[in-house]
């Protein structure tokens, strides 16, 4: 599975999303309806799911779930 397809996923699982509601193009708080709590849960479980930490001021620069993916494929690569 891609990192955009486990993205996804996480999404549609914390936000009850269906999967066609979530593209790369998607921002996260405006199209997908996510609040600040959610934000929390979903950097919690990708820092959990990729083996990564995600800083706080890392956060505010990932709007869209594009963002998102292109952020921990650049953290894997390290």
């Amino acid at each position: 599975m891609d990192i955009f397809e486990q993205v996804k996923k996480i999404l549609c699982d914390q936000l009850d999303l269906d999967e066609e509601q979530v593209t790369e193009d998607s921002e996260v708080i405006d199209d997908l309806g996510a609040d600040s709590l959610d934000i929390v849960d979903l950097v919690m479980t990708l820092e959990e799911e990729f083996d990564t930490e995600i800083p706080d001021e890392d956060i505010e620069n990932l709007r869209t779930v594009g963002d998102i993916v292109k952020y921990i494929e650049e953290r894997s690569a390290e």
